[in-house]
């Protein structure tokens, strides 16, 4: 196994954000809004100076670089969250019944799906925002992770099981990953 002397990543902060690593947990702070990250677990050292964050590991091995790249994502994942934010857009398809969906008390529920009487449900998770257009529904957030998560759920809610994939195609699919709130 081949040792590095020092393995080294940063990532430059943009004019209007800022960050501070404190206690194992990253904080960043941008024109719309501020995450929060514990990354104590990870094995690396987070430095946060002069606009930059540098995520560093001396002698690091394989697992280490890796966990290096890996930190070094989510942090430009946080600064794209506070900048920009995500949009995950659904479609909701439906060949025989017409599916109704409706967003209240943190949930997705996903009415008439194949027919059936009672409600699929689906989590939305942290402070994400699900809005109904039409056929689609609009899954917005600041931390990837959160709206990722709730529009996997939301997916998998309308998931059909025990029938022929190939001929019960009805269900809600994401179909666009988007950076920027619209």
């Amino acid at each position: 196994m081949v040792r590095v002397p020092v393995e080294e990543r940063t990532v430059e902060l943009p004019e209007g954000v800022e960050a501070s690593y404190e206690g194992g947990v990253l904080t960043v702070k941008g024109p719309l809004g501020e995450l929060k990250k514990n990354l104590s677990h990870t094995g690396v050292e987070i430095r946060v100076s002069q606009g930059k964050v540098v995520v560093r590991r001396e002698w690091a091995g394989k697992r280490e670089r890796s966990m290096i790249g890996t930190v070094a994502a989510h942090v430009k994942n946080m600064i794209t969250g506070v900048t920009q934010g995500f949009t995950y857009k659904l479609k909701m398809v439906s060949s025989h019944f017409p599916i109704t969906v409706k967003v209240s008390d943190g949930k997705v529920y996903i009415e008439n799906f194949i027919g059936e009487r009672k409600p699929r449900i689906a989590k939305i998770m942290g402070d994400v925002k699900v809005r109904v257009e039409g056929e689609d529904v609009i899954v917005q957030g600041i931390n990837l992770e959160e709206v990722s998560q709730t529009a996997a759920n939301i997916q998998q809610a309308t998931k059909i099981r025990k029938k022929d994939p190939r001929v019960f195609l009805d269900g809600i699919y994401i179909y666009e990953k988007a950076k920027g709130l619209s």
